[in-house]
């Protein structure tokens, strides 16, 4: 993908040199739905950021203040291809500061306007409430929640513990309209 960039970030493909980066966030994710991409030491970290470098699915979000990369983003297609499932991931030492408000932002318009995705579609654990803020302020819609929906824990019998989860969602047509808009309070 083509760099791109905000007042304070880069976004960019994964690099080799993003690992120790990547690491500090995926050795303990906070979020429950990246436990499946907990990585054990430096070297699968790097392995990870070389096998993500490969793709435009993930993508790398880099402070240009921190000179570090902070956290990721990904956009997955669906099978029709206009339709794409997104969501973010960030290192905690950086929350509250509006990075992943201001690399999402980036990266949908991106996806709006460049690549003339058709929708985005998110979902976010029930006790998530940092991500659900995030959609909402993105402009995002709260589509349904789907109960006992999926697991990625278990408890001490090993029996699954299902979360709750929220699917959020935004078309092209109402990003438009909120870009519209946005440029109209500004004038």
């Amino acid at each position: 993908m083509e760099e791109i960039r905000t007042d304070r970030l880069v976004l960019r493909n994964f690099q080799a040199a993003d690992a120790q980066d990547l690491f500090s966030y995926l050795r303990d994710p906070r979020p429950s739905c990246f436990f499946s991409q907990r990585l054990q030491n430096l070297d699968e970290a790097e392995a990870e950021a070389i096998k993500r470098g490969g793709s435009d699915e993930y993508i790398a979000v880099y402070s240009s203040e921190h000179r570090r990369m902070i956290g990721d983003l990904f956009a997955t297609a669906d099978e029709e291809g206009d339709t794409l499932s997104v969501g973010w991931n960030f290192n905690s030492d950086y929350a509250g500061r509006g990075y992943a408000y201001e690399a999402a932002r980036a990266m949908f318009r991106w996806l709006f306007d460049e690549r003339q995705i058709r929708r985005l579609y998110a979902y976010v654990e029930d006790n998530n409430l940092a991500s659900q803020r995030l959609c909402e302020k993105l402009g995002m819609r709260r589509e349904g929640l789907f109960l006992e929906f999926i697991s990625f824990t278990k408890d001490e019998a090993g029996h699954p513990l299902y979360e709750n989860t929220m699917q959020y969602a935004l078309l092209r047509r109402e990003w438009q309209h909120q870009m519209r808009g946005s440029v109209d309070k500004e004038a």
